[in-house]
This record gives structure tokens, sequence and C-alpha cells, in this order.
């Protein structure tokens, strides 16, 4: 699993005031809490989250908080962004027990598609239900991503949550819920033509005839 470490430091002042004059100064403000240890207003420097942001791991990943050198295990729990800037106001962070099973969401890379039979052939569309899943696993086992393999999908397969191949020591929490929760990961389709309606045809004329005198 590659580590991804992110520096921080700690946060002296609190409240939307001191929020709003940190992002002024190009830092984002952050909470790392979980654990035995208190909940730690900590800020980070608004282009290097920028720059993680654009990856997969950023979301999905174990992330090594560095506070001058004191690194804590985390996964980022929530972003909250400005709703028409590209600006990031505030991360939370939940520390994470080594030896403590997690939930967390994982993307889904689809592999061949272009080259399987159902990509092949015209009309025939895959539609990707998911692109993510939950999953639980211990730290050390969560994946950045899980790949599913659609080189063999044709016409009509369906391919559900039970069937995708998992990596060593991770589960489906959903899946233990009942057969009606094993839902649809991929279905290879015939795609819908969409066909013109037929103008209405008019009324026929009304054939008025002449009084009888």
């Amino acid at each position: 699993m590659a580590t991804h470490v992110i520096n921080v430091e700690r946060r002296k002042d609190e409240g939307k005031g001191a929020s709003r004059r940190l992002r002024r100064t190009g830092q984002v403000p952050a909470i790392v809490y979980g654990g035995e240890l208190k909940p730690v207003s900590i800020q980070l420097l608004h282009k290097d989250v920028l720059a993680a942001s654009q990856n997969e791991w950023f979301y999905s990943s174990i992330l090594d908080l560095s506070l001058g050198g004191d690194v804590q295990k985390v996964l980022l729990r929530d972003m909250q962004r400005h709703p028409f800037k590209q600006q990031v106001l505030h991360l939370d962070f939940q520390r994470v027990n080594d030896n403590e099973a997690i939930r967390a969401r994982v993307p889904l890379h689809f592999l061949n598609q272009e080259t399987s039979p159902a990509g092949k052939t015209s009309g025939v569309i895959v539609m990707h239900e998911l692109n993510e899943i939950e999953v639980s696993c211990l730290p050390r086992h969560l994946p950045e991503f899980i790949e599913i393999d659609l080189g063999q999908i044709t016409l009509g397969d369906i391919i559900h949550l039970s069937e995708i191949k998992l990596p060593e020591g991770v589960e489906i929490p959903e899946l233990k819920l009942g057969k009606e929760h094993d839902i649809a990961v991929v279905i290879a389709k015939m795609a819908k033509e969409e066909v013109e309606p037929e103008p209405a045809e008019a009324p026929a004329a009304e054939v008025k005839k002449d009084d009888k005198k």
C-alpha cells in the first residue's frame, strides 16, 4: 500500500473568524478526531490540499498526517468546498487504529470494456451502476481501488456485488444484509432506439350535406 504524507500544523485560533483569516492566507482549517486522543484543530496549505484532492487516493486511502514529525494515520471523512470557487473550506480527518476494522468507500476501476464482446457489438451499452463501493477491512488491507475485468462481458450479462473479486482481508458489509442487497454493479444491454413519434393524422373534414328545401 502506497504511503501518502500530508504535512499539517496545529491551529492556534478557532472559530469562524479565525477560519476566515486562515483562508485569506492560503490555509485550510481542519480537524482530526477519533481514537483515544482528543480532537485537534489543524491547518494545511490550500495549494497542497488542492493538489491532493485531484487524486483518488486522497478520498479512499490511509493518509499519514505529519505534525512536525509526529505522524497519525487517518481517513478523510468530510471535505467542504466553496459553492462556486475552486476553494476547499474545511476538512475532517478520522484517526484509524491498525488493529480495528474500518469502513471506507473505494472507487471501482473497469478494465477491458472496449475489447469485450459487449464493447465490440454495435448497439450494446455497458452500464456502470456503481462507481464505488463501501468495504470493511483493517487499515493495512484497505485498497486504493478495486478492479473489475469486463473483458468477457456479453450482451445480457449482469455483474453483482457478490461477484467482485476482493483483495485479501476485504469484505462488503452490505452483502451481509441479505440477497436483496446483492445489487447490480455492471449491466450489458441493448441501447434503446429513440423512435420519432409519427405525426398525428389530421382529422377528416366534415362533409356538410345540403339542407333539403
